[in-house]
């Protein structure tokens, strides 16, 4: 299994890709680079205007029905629920990602902080009313799409084994970091997250971790975080 590194020194090539704001431009965390200059001189005034909302890793984050969110910093996750209890992953969301009720027609629709994050909040008649904002922040719902596919595909696959392998290389795409023949996942995801993301029980991603970690697949780092290898 080889996961496809990105750039040496660089974050990953992805929505999730986040380079702060030069220091003098704004003390707050900044907006990825992604955004042209325009359209980051519109956000960084809204930093200035209104203060941005923090998130604990965990917490649930409220969904206003005319409002969505920015993040600045940090991951979300995006997830529906089940009479039975159980939750599925809709969807991850990094730095300059667009999320909230009025893009989506599930219910029940949840989003939790699944590190610690900073969130910009915008009406629908503000993204209404600046088409620069609803042109660049189109292409966050762009990356969006091609996520639930990915994951549609992958957990359209038959064994559990094959979804997990898959599922982790996608994760070392969208919020992987290199250090040296390993990628690094820059957030920590419990075995429940995993087992939510796949359709599966935390007994059988545990099960599989270990196997991938023996056939040197995987490991962790000190502090719990998954590290993809890129010679297996």
């Amino acid at each position: 299994m080889t996961f496809a590194r990105s750039p040496a020194g660089s974050a990953p090539a992805s929505q999730f890709a986040h380079t702060p704001l030069p220091p003098h431009s704004s003390p707050q965390p900044g907006i990825s680079e992604q955004y042209n200059p325009e359209m980051r001189l519109q956000l960084e005034q809204r930093y200035h205007q209104q203060n941005l909302q923090s998130f604990e890793a965990g917490q649930a984050i409220n969904l206003p029905d005319r409002e969505v969110w920015v993040v600045c910093r940090g991951v979300v996750t995006l997830s529906t629920s089940y009479d039975n209890g159980e939750e599925s992953l809709l969807g991850l969301v990094g730095p300059s990602g667009i999320f909230g009720s009025p893009l989506s027609e599930i219910y029940p629709y949840h989003a939790s902080a699944l590190s610690a994050v900073d969130l910009l909040g915008l009406s629908m008649a503000e993204l209404e009313h600046t088409p620069l904002l609803c042109q660049d922040l189109f292409r966050s719902l762009n990356h969006r799409l091609q996520q639930s596919e990915k994951l549609l595909a992958i957990v359209g696959q038959r064994r559990v084994e094959d979804r997990l392998r898959q599922f982790l290389q996608l994760l070392g795409q969208e919020v992987g970091q290199n250090q040296g023949d390993q990628i690094r996942l820059t957030v920590r995801l419990t075995h429940q997250h995993l087992a939510n993301a796949l359709g599966t029980t935390r007994v059988t991603v545990t099960r599989l971790l270990g196997q991938l970690r023996q056939e040197g697949v995987l490991d962790f780092d000190t502090d719990r975080h998954l590290l993809l290898s890129l010679r297996a």
